[in-house]
């Protein structure tokens, strides 16, 4: 496992936790097995505080280490600041109207846009000493935007995934997650259904559950999706192919993580 690897464990390990969630990549989540329980917050600060003994040790010296250093901290910093927001939400009364786009857009910018993609490579290129700002521009300006559909996958994924292929338990309706289809959902919904949502939405019970699944596919959710994940695929590609390679920009490097992100049906992480 290496020290990206070992971030993200740590940061899902903890996310697991918060979320009480049951599943990870349909395994039992590290918390639930009977000789772990609490002591999995220990065990994912033992793994972050080795991510930090392995760059003092390796990278300590070099020019990039500094860079690393930072890179790191920001992120993690980044991430638990998106889980704070992402969680806390749930410790409040159902108020439908705290679900809007920019609180959304504030969690995935936060939590997942710089960590799925951009994190690594900004890594990768910190090491190999590339300093063209161009270069860092050209690919934040992709990466970002590849975060972003991965975490509106993930949570299409929570809803409508198979859970035998993805892995995962679906907690966002029952843990009244601020997520794309809720708030997707409240820009469609009837005062009807609106009342529905009121209702149901961070409910645990499995038939008020299905109630909200039930009224995302009555306003065509899953068509939306799939229309608003074509056209990011467009998008993106359209974006690799116009990027200068003089600069060192790799079209295949970035055509590879568009097209293994397209589609996507398995669990994060």
């Amino acid at each position: 496992m290496n020290n990206r690897q070992k971030t993200i464990a740590y940061l899902v390990m903890i996310d697991d936790i918060m979320d009480e969630s049951l599943f990870r990549r349909g395994q039992p989540c590290w918390h639930r097995h009977a000789d772990t329980g609490r002591m999995a917050i220990n065990d994912a600060l033992l793994i972050k505080s080795s991510v930090n003994y392995i760059i003092t040790k390796h990278f300590k010296g070099k020019e990039c280490y500094n860079n690393i250093v930072e890179t790191f901290e920001q992120a993690t910093f980044k991430t638990l600041m998106g889980q704070f927001l992402d969680i806390s939400s749930t410790f409040k009364e159902c108020n439908l109207d705290q679900f809007t786009m920019d609180r959304y857009n504030a969690i995935v910018k936060c939590k997942t846009e710089h960590g799925a993609y951009f994190l690594p490579t900004l890594l990768a290129m910190h090491f190999a000493e590339i300093k063209d700002p161009e270069m860092f521009k050209q690919t934040e300006t992709i990466l970002l935007q590849l975060g972003y559909l991965y975490q509106v996958q993930n949570d299409y994924l929570d809803c409508f995934g198979d859970f035998e292929v993805f892995g995962k338990d679906d907690t966002d309706i029952r843990e009244r997650k601020c997520t794309w289809l809720i708030v997707k959902a409240l820009r469609r919904v009837t005062p009807k259904q609106r009342n529905i949502l009121k209702e149901c939405y961070g409910v645990s019970d499995p038939e008020k559950v299905r109630r909200v699944k039930q009224l995302y596919i009555d306003l065509d959710l899953p068509n939306i999706y799939l229309k608003y994940e074509e056209e990011t695929y467009n998008d993106v590609k359209a974006k690799i192919l116009v990027q200068d390679v003089s600069c060192g920009f790799s079209h295949g490097f970035f055509l590879d993580l568009l097209r293994k992100t397209y589609r996507r049906r398995e669990c994060p992480h």
